[in-house]
């Protein structure tokens, strides 16, 4: 048995401390002593002259003659989350997922471990829930809700109480689960250290022993982490480079819908997401994530525009709202929710200086509905769009889409994917699509939507908010007096014998 000994060891320079102290007595640096166990038998086996015919039996090989099998996948049973995760759990990988309190992560990985049980083939089994942050009871009452406490799954689901890391390893190799769930990573602790749970020496060791005991046993696990106020997940930040695939839950408390994105993945790609809708049995799959996050009134109120994103493989449509009002003293406003703030202070800046809608004396509030974050370049445009909608109090025409990446300049350049987006938008019912023009090659033509290439902001904001009252709306407003911005300030084309400014190439 290797003889544990722990060191406060310095996260700068890697010195080791009997005890903690404020500051590292070798560098300087502050904050920066971390508990740390220290298996002074194993490095003695490793590099000593004892050392085993294993440790001397790795020779290097050359790139050619690796062979590595295509890695087997566990289906969870949960299509949304096998999606994100490339097809299904790893044997032998570690997973963690993260998110706030309250988001749904314990009830996600409830269901996930049914669909485990209930696996068809050598892919199902038993799981084993370690919970530390509630009762077996509890976990129970969850259970009920969500209709799993009969039938093959309520068997082949084993719940235990425990908070020691060395506990649940042991009865990890005795029931030989297909997956451990482990709820939380800040709750389980191991006695070789003195600080308390979810503390930074706790959480690094505890998930290095569970990783350890996965590798050996071919157990795959899957760990719980919370999120702090500034969105990064409790514990040490290296906890995400320990694991796998890091998986987050995104989505505000109020609202219904969910979102799964996978920031690391060793197996798949990291640009997949995961539409769930909370329900009152637990979180359901959204069968139309295209269309989950567009408007759902029947009056389209100026400020209001349909982006189209991609995330990974999948096209969302979006509706970007944005208000404009009149400042007070001070400062103006500028507040986001689900935009990036400095992009949303840039684009004011870009539409006053290149398009002549000056919004430097108005607050302007920006929003993705459904509570989504993005950053994709893409939603620049209808940001815009809906700033001047809402700056004029004319509201965008509803079968309107817009895509594209606004620069300082104020021309707009093409973003990826644009004809997968606009074939999206177009089985949505969108009829018009506006999109950044280039000169090396013509805009995607896609059947059922009529795209509108621009070069810059000025005629792009001229042409879906300037148009004439058969598309827009609102002609003759109130608005329209000296105090709003013209029509030649907004770049309104000049009239033609065409079908309309929307209706052009």
């Amino acid at each position: 048995m290797a003889r544990q000994q722990s060191r406060y060891i310095c996260q700068t320079c890697g010195a080791a401390h009997l005890r903690w102290e404020g500051q590292c007595r070798t560098c300087g640096a502050w904050n920066t002593l971390v508990e740390t166990v220290v298996r002074v038998g194993d490095v003695r086996r490793r590099t000593g002259p004892g050392a085993g015919p294993a440790a001397r039996a790795v020779t290097p090989q050359s790139l050619s003659g690796l062979r590595e099998a295509e890695p087997i996948r566990i289906p969870t049973g949960v299509g949304e989350m096998d999606r994100v995760l490339g097809g299904g759990l790893v044997p032998g990988s570690a997973v963690l997922l993260g998110g706030e309190p309250g988001i749904g992560k314990s009830t996600l990985l409830l269901q996930a471990a049914a669909g485990l049980a209930l696996g068809s083939g050598d892919s199902g089994g038993e799981v084993l829930y370690a919970t530390g942050e509630e009762s077996a009871g509890q976990v129970r009452l969850r259970a009920g809700r969500l209709d799993l406490l009969e039938g093959a799954v309520a068997d082949r689901i084993s719940v235990v109480a425990e908070n020691d890391v060395g506990r649940i390893v042991e009865l990890t190799r005795e029931a030989r689960p297909v997956v451990l769930i482990v709820d939380s990573i800040q709750t389980v602790t191991t006695d070789e250290l003195e600080g308390p749970a979810g503390s930074v020496g706790q959480v690094r060791e505890c998930a290095m022993r569970l990783m350890e005991m996965a590798k050996q046993d071919g157990v795959a696990v899957i760990l719980v982490g919370h999120v702090t106020k500034d969105g990064s997940l409790a514990g040490p930040k290296t906890l995400e480079h320990l694991v796998d695939a890091v998986l987050y839950l995104e989505g505000e408390r109020t609202a219904t819908l969910r979102l799964l994105r996978a920031t690391k993945n060793r197996f798949g790609s990291t640009e997949e997401v995961g539409v769930f809708e909370m329900a009152e049995r637990g979180l359901v799959e959204v069968s139309d994530p295209g269309r989950a996050f567009l408007a759902t009134a029947d009056e389209h109120a100026p400020g209001s525009v349909a982006g189209a994103t991609l995330e990974g493989t999948r096209p969302l449509l979006v509706e970007v709202q944005a208000l404009v009002a009149p400042g007070g003293y001070g400062s103006p406003r500028r507040t986001a929710s689900g935009i990036d703030t400095n992009r949303l202070a840039l684009l004011v800046a870009v539409l006053g200086r290149r398009a002549g809608v000056g919004l430097g004396s108005h607050d302007v509030y920006a929003n993705l509905a459904g509570g989504l974050e993005l950053a994709d370049p893409g939603l620049d445009l209808p940001l815009c769009l809906a700033l001047a909608s809402s700056l004029r109090d004319r509201p965008v025409p509803r079968e309107l889409v817009a895509v594209g990446e606004v620069g300082l300049l104020g021309e707009l350049r093409p973003v990826p994917g644009l004809e997968r987006r606009l074939r999206e938008a177009a089985r949505l019912g969108f009829r018009i699509a506006v999109v950044p023009g280039s000169r090396r090659s013509d805009p995607p033509s896609v059947t059922g939507i009529e795209v509108v290439a621009v070069a810059n902001l000025r005629e792009a904001i001229g042409r879906a908010v300037g148009a004439g009252p058969s598309l827009a709306g609102n002609r003759n407003s109130p608005e329209d007096s000296a105090d709003a911005p013209s029509a030649d300030l907004i770049g309104t084309p000049a009239p033609s014998a065409g079908p309309g400014p929307l209706g052009r190439r």
